[in-house]
């Protein structure tokens, strides 16, 4: 990783210590998936799973890449600075005991230092590529979180889908007059997981036989349905509904051609890490 030639600007935060103004930089309010590098030398410092919105006027990350960041005293001997630790590039300042998080740490940094890669981009660096997945199964909340935990998926996100209403906000889903269905995005590496797998745990992490609902969470936006790209999914969807209606089970999961995904509000991503929190109507249970 080799330095970069720097702007005016970039050398006045990066190198000089300085702060650009709150509010102003382009990750402020930035939350796509992938992770963010130092600008002078491209070493990764921040995972995107890691940003909350702090409102502070600068991106926010409750935690680094491990060995990625190192703090010092700062120069005015109260805070405490945070630079690459692979080129001493100036970040900004980190922050403990404000409760913002579960980890109760935030590290305050310039856009101005940072490069942001996504996944897409990622995984073509790495020489292969990443795909999605979507899934309904009541509160996104519980079914992101335990998608999470499975090897190979890169990134889950709530949102919702199957409506016929663009850009519709979580009070307009819980009104029941949009016909969408709180759902989640699955970005998983193929190499490490395949979407068999994925589709079994959706199967295994909610009650596929509650209609219109999931625990004490009602109404058709709780609905179970998995969204298919292709015959193949579709194919592997029915064949699981098809082994759990073996077993006994009555399913009223539905197997539905892909539709636009609206990504939730910020307050609904990660929101049992963010909370500490556990799932309330969501648990694992082996069906396969």
């Amino acid at each position: 990783m080799s330095n970069k030639t720097l702007t005016p600007e970039e050398q006045y935060v990066i190198l000089q210590k300085g702060t650009e103004r709150p509010f102003t930089g382009k990750y402020n309010e930035h939350f796509e998936t992938g992770v963010y590098a130092c600008k002078q030398c491209g070493a990764h410092l921040y995972r995107s799973e890691d940003k909350f919105p702090s409102h502070c006027g600068w991106p926010s990350f409750d935690d680094e890449i491990e060995g990625a960041v190192r703090r010092e005293v700062d120069a005015d001997g109260r805070r405490i600075e945070i630079l690459c630790a692979n080129c001493d590039g100036h970040l900004g300042h980190v922050f403990e005991g404000e409760m913002l998080t579960r980890k109760n740490v935030r590290h305050c940094v310039n856009s101005i230092s940072m490069d942001f890669i996504s996944a897409e981009e990622l995984a073509q660096q790495q020489g292969g590529s990443l795909q999605t997945a979507y899934f309904a199964g009541g509160c996104f909340w519980g079914v992101e979180h335990l998608m999470q935990q499975q090897p190979g998926v890169v990134s889950v996100v709530s949102g919702y889908m199957g409506g016929h209403v663009d850009n519709p906000s979580y009070e307009q889903v819980c009104s029941k007059q949009t016909g969408h269905l709180e759902a989640v995005e699955v970005l998983y590496d193929p190499s490490q997981v395949d979407f068999e797998t994925l589709a079994k745990l959706f199967f295994e992490i909610h009650d596929p036989t509650q209609e219109d609902g999931q625990g004490p969470d009602l109404g058709p936006q709780y609905g179970s349905a998995i969204f298919v790209h292709n015959d193949e999914e579709r194919g592997v969807s029915e064949k699981l509904i098809a082994l759990l209606e073996n077993q006994g089970l009555d399913v009223v999961t539905r197997v539905l051609p892909m539709a636009q995904f609206w990504r939730a509000e910020e307050f609904h991503q990660d929101y049992y890490v963010r909370t500490g929190k556990v799932p309330y109507c969501h648990r694992y249970q082996k069906r396969f």
